[in-house]
């Protein structure tokens, strides 16, 4: 077992809490929400995936315009060409009826899949942010060195303790841990159609304690977190700081569609399944029409079948149709809290504090231990 002398110090100069709003791309994450976050000592995100370098660079003036406080940016991956086109084409042929039912053509799939990630890397070493992040793959050890040279910190999203390893021989600074509960893409460096099904991804505490023993750099855990409690457990287990997406989604701040948040909550929507229906990558979403009837269908090629349903989920949110979205939530999604970013940090921060409190023994005499504390930091 490899001796733990993980430097926490290399993330907790960046965060006075140890909270961490994911960087969720597709336009949730949005410099007013990672202003917002990042102005209460968590860490705020930026999302560069799927935007233009141009974009992507706007952004972070918008964010720093806001705040001088610490910032992440994430990064996709360049991922392989498609392995099966053909498969691809058939997958066109089935969706050819939700093309005619919401009036607009399929995307052209034959696109570049590097997502312009050389062309951001060199915006980010050029004018460096305090950290940057990486999904779909661990970059090389010339990038995490050059932009370690600018002094920003790097992580690596791990599903594993094997992808754990190899960021941590890479040089990056940190990983951030995806337990299988996670909303949105599962961040795989590899994507095994084989290893697809109920048995597919780890849970999140499970994974915590392989990579712990697996790796010296701290962990962020990410996966199903939405009350403060369950940070608290997460951080006993290891690792340095918790992130959280689909909490921070029903914020005001938040870029996502009014349809997507109102989804969140609905009883109409039973549960979350991974699929690969909209993008092609086994993804986390409330199970919809849209799911049911085309993810047992959809071939592993992303970001080829991202581009090619973006048409359809953008019609589909135009129409105020759930049922045709992709509804990205992880599996604790009814938990979410309408509230601002800033006083949803708050209340999570003090959840903490009464959690820690409980743990170490100074939980309140009679019914459940730090009952009142969890309720009061509600009100």
């Amino acid at each position: 077992m490899a001796i733990d002398t993980r430097g926490d110090a290399v993330l907790t100069q960046l965060l006075r809490l140890p909270i961490v709003q994911a960087p969720m791309a597709g336009g949730a994450s949005t410099p007013a929400l990672a202003a917002a976050v990042s102005g209460t000592g968590a860490l705020g995100s930026l999302a560069a995936g799927y935007k233009t370098p141009a974009a992507m660079y706007e952004e972070i003036k918008q964010l720093r315009a806001r705040t001088a406080e610490p910032f992440g940016v994430n990064l996709f991956m360049p991922q392989p060409p498609a392995a099966d086109p053909a498969a691809v084409e058939v997958y066109a042929e089935q969706l050819a009826g939700e093309a005619t039912w919401y009036e607009t053509p399929l995307g052209d799939w034959c696109q570049g899949s590097d997502d312009a990630y050389d062309a951001k890397l060199a915006i980010l070493l050029d004018d460096p942010v305090p950290l940057v992040s990486f999904t779909f793959g661990c970059p090389s050890a010339a990038a995490l060195e050059a932009l370690a040279e600018a002094g920003t910190v790097t992580v690596v999203t791990v599903t594993s303790a094997a992808e754990a390893r190899a960021a941590e021989l890479a040089g990056a600074d940190a990983v951030c841990v995806q337990g299988v509960e996670a909303g949105g893409h599962q961040g795989t460096h590899r994507d095994d159609p084989h290893l697809d099904g109920a048995g597919a991804g780890v849970g999140l505490l499970a994974l915590l304690a392989e990579v712990r023993e697996a790796v010296r750099i701290p962990m962020i855990a990410a996966g199903g977190l939405m009350r403060g409690a369950q940070i608290a457990a997460v951080l006993a287990a290891g690792a340095s700081a918790a992130q959280l997406g689909t909490a921070f989604l029903v914020c005001p701040e938040s870029g996502a569609h009014a349809v997507h948040k109102q989804a969140l909550t609905d009883p109409l929507f039973v549960g979350t399944e991974l699929t690969r229906a909209f993008s092609g990558r086994p993804a986390r979403g409330l199970v919809n029409r849209f799911l049911r009837e085309h993810g047992p269908y959809a071939p592993a090629a992303y970001p080829q079948v991202h581009y090619l349903t973006a048409g359809l989920r953008k019609a589909a949110a135009a129409a105020g149709d759930p049922q045709g979205m992709n509804l990205w939530a992880g599996q604790g999604h009814r938990l979410a809290r309408e509230l601002p970013a800033a006083r949803l940090v708050e209340v999570l921060a003090a959840e903490l504090d009464a959690a820690r409190a409980v743990l170490a023994g100074r939980g309140e005499a009679g019914g459940r231990p730090g009952e009142s504390e969890l309720r009061g930091s509600e009100s």
